[in-house]
Parts: C-alpha cells; structure tokens; sequence
C-alpha cells in the first residue's frame, strides 16, 4: 500500500491564527485539492490527521467540522480522488491526551486502520515541527511544506531527513515522478 499522511490547517486549506471556524472559511490552497486527486489517481491511499482544538475552545462544533471535511471531499472527488480517512484531535494544548499532534496516537488510529504496525517509509507531510515529529515516532518519512506554517518551520532545525517542497502539489509532484 502506498500510503500518505496529510496535515490539514496550512497544507490543504488555508490556515488561520483566529483558526478555521466554518465551511465557509476552510478554504483550499491553490494546488491542493488537485494534488490529492491526482496522488490517489495514482494509487495512493490518502489519509489527513488535523489537530482541531477550535473544538475544545468551543469555537466550533462536531457537525461544523464534519462539514468543513465533507467539503474538502466533495472537492477532491470533482477532480476524480478520494480521501480514505480522516483523524481528528479534538482536544485543547493543556488537555494531556495522546491524539493531539506531536503526539503519535493519530498516527497509530492511521496505522491500524489500514492493518500497518508501523507508518515505515509514509510520506508524513506538514507546515509544522509537531505535524513531522508525530509522524517520525511511528517510522513517517517528513515531508515539509512552506505553505501555512512552514516558512515559519524552516527557521528552526527540522528532524533529519525532511525534504522541504513549496506546496503539496510539489509533494504529489516529487511522489508521482519518483513512483515509477
């Protein structure tokens, strides 16, 4: 299985300091939508694991957010992809779960759902330092986008190994060249 593990906020869609509260303010990046459809065109299994705290602020909702993702489906599936499963952590900073990145446990719900013991060689991608640590801790290849967060990342040292990438269409990019 070729697997990929996306970050939501800063990597599909926009983000936002004041956080990404509606249907209407999820908006994707240029580019974004039509790299996951064309990964999963190509074969690729696409996961997305997103830290949504806005829920735990209580800036939003369970059906709120349902929708947002509803919408990036729906989208990728115009362009002929799928989204074959999304984790979310609904959880504050300070509430000391295990789902909440850097912690692995997103990561873990991801591995076992497709039956993997571990995510050995999975393409992690995201705009932070806690999107790529989460995913190193089950084996995740880090895969640096400087959309969203990521300029911000790249001041400070990124775990060995990280390939840095404009956007996720240079990730579908570099994937789809290097897949052959």
């Amino acid at each position: 299985m070729k697997l990929i593990v996306l970050d939501r906020d800063g990597v599909i869609n926009q983000d936002s300091e004041a956080f990404v509260k509606s249907v209407e303010e999820w908006i994707p990046i240029p580019g974004s939508i039509e790299a996951i459809a064309r990964l999963s065109q190509a074969g690729w299994t696409v996961a997305v694991a997103t830290n949504q705290s806005g829920l735990a602020r209580g800036l939003f909702d369970l059906n709120t957010l349902a929708d947002m993702h509803l919408k990036m489906q729906r989208l990728v599936m115009e362009q002929g992809g799928r989204i074959d499963l999304i984790v979310h952590c609904p959880h504050g900073p300070d509430d000391g779960c295990d789902c909440r990145k850097p912690a692995p446990g997103m990561f873990r719900t991801i591995a076992e759902h497709f039956g993997l013991e571990d995510l050995h060689g999975v393409p992690v991608v995201g705009d932070s330092h806690r999107d790529l640590h989460a995913g190193l801790v089950l084996g995740g290849t880090p895969y640096l986008v400087k959309t969203g967060k990521g300029l911000r990342t790249l001041m400070n040292s990124l775990p060995p190994g990280t390939q840095v990438f404009d956007d996720l269409a240079a990730v579908a990019d570099h994937l789809l060249k290097t897949d052959r």
